[in-house]
């Protein structure tokens, strides 16, 4: 897949160094995958949540952070759109 806004990854990775590794995880592997439906997303990421709009919600190291993205499936494109601590997410309405 295609990942767009990345910049806001590495800005969250300098605020919170803890989530550097499993996000550098989610990053690589999310590059490598060929996601055509949400069940290819949930066979690898049994927790993601799923919106409206091809929106998903990954937890990150242990659900200490939320990650929403956008899945363009027909284009194999996810387009990162926010990540912030549980807490931020809760105030969130997506």
């Amino acid at each position: 897949m295609q990942l767009l806004g990345q910049k806001l990854l590495t800005d969250f990775q300098i605020k919170h160094p803890n989530a550097r590794k499993p996000l550098d995880a989610w990053r690589i592997e999310v590059t490598h995958s060929n996601w055509n439906t949400s069940q290819d997303i949930k066979e690898r990421y049994a927790t993601a949540s799923f919106l409206e709009n091809n929106k998903v919600i990954f937890n990150i190291k242990g659900n200490d952070y939320r990650l929403v993205v956008k899945v363009q499936y027909k284009r194999n494109m996810v387009q990162i759109e926010w990540i912030g601590t549980h807490e931020e997410y809760n105030k969130k309405k997506f």
